[in-house]
């Protein structure tokens, strides 16, 4: 069996206002994807998330978003390729000043939300994206969704990608995730999940809600930090994937 990563998309709160048990999470997963302060998050949370994680010994990256705090960064807004480009280079930037304010280091940058999304669907997002993150650091690795133009962007740009995979979350026929709100988009079962990605992982591919499956490299599996359920299955799922002889631990440890 391989060696996956878990991780997780944390310090996505806000001022006083918090979302998920980030101290919990950080217990269980082995990457951490951190907030940079447009979609959420802000310095003190950023900067108490990377000192935890390195506390802990998890991995983090940064987790650039669109600038919308009343969305959480889940609705598309009408940036151009450039734009995304640009917010992303603002994010990263952040992240890695703050991580190494913290005593830690970012290895590799994962979209989140809407944006994520979109660059999975749309080559010039993709390509805009995988630009960003070249240009501030060509060293830091792509958390892409996997089968997804993010992987085919940064793999042209020269870039070391890793294809994840969700537990919590549906697929489409297409190996798209089905859009929230929609029957099968989330999946709040941390033991349904789990047997998931423990099929997901064993098979080497995206299974489907119609049960067809996709052939895709898996290198890491997310559990969304911003659920009530988010902890029991990020637990949930690790010892099930331990108990099938998969090594835990992240792709890309700090150095």
């Amino acid at each position: 069996m391989p060696t996956i990563d878990l991780n997780s998309d944390l310090g996505e709160g806000f001022g006083d206002y918090r979302a998920g048990d980030d101290a919990a999470m950080l217990a269980v997963v082995t990457s951490a994807n951190v907030a940079c302060g447009m979609h959420a998050g802000d310095p003190q949370i950023m900067a108490r998330t990377f000192g935890l994680a390195r506390e802990r010994g998890v991995a983090v990256g940064a987790h650039p978003g669109y600038p919308d705090l009343w969305g959480f960064g889940r609705r598309v807004l009408p940036y151009t390729p450039a734009e995304v480009e640009r917010l992303v280079v603002y994010q990263v930037g952040a992240a890695q000043a703050l991580a190494t304010y913290a005593g830690h280091r970012i290895t590799y940058v994962k979209t989140h939300g809407a944006l994520g999304n979109l660059a999975a669907a749309n080559d010039e997002v993709a390509m805009a994206v995988a630009r960003a993150v070249r240009a501030v650091d060509r060293d830091l690795s792509l958390l892409a969704i996997a089968l997804s133009a993010q992987v085919r962007a940064g793999e042209a740009l020269g870039l070391d990608v890793h294809q994840e995979i969700f537990a919590d979350r549906g697929y489409t026929e297409e190996g798209l995730l089905v859009p929230r709100g929609q029957p099968g988009a989330m999946i709040e079962d941390s033991e349904v999940a789990a047997e998931r990605v423990v099929s997901m992982v064993r098979e080497g591919a995206i299974i489907a809600g119609s049960g067809k499956r996709l052939p895709t490299p898996i290198r890491s599996v997310c559990v969304h930090g911003d659920s009530h359920y988010a902890v029991a299955t990020a637990r949930t799922v690790r010892a099930r994937l331990e108990q099938a002889g998969v090594t835990v631990a992240p792709f890309r440890p700090a150095a």
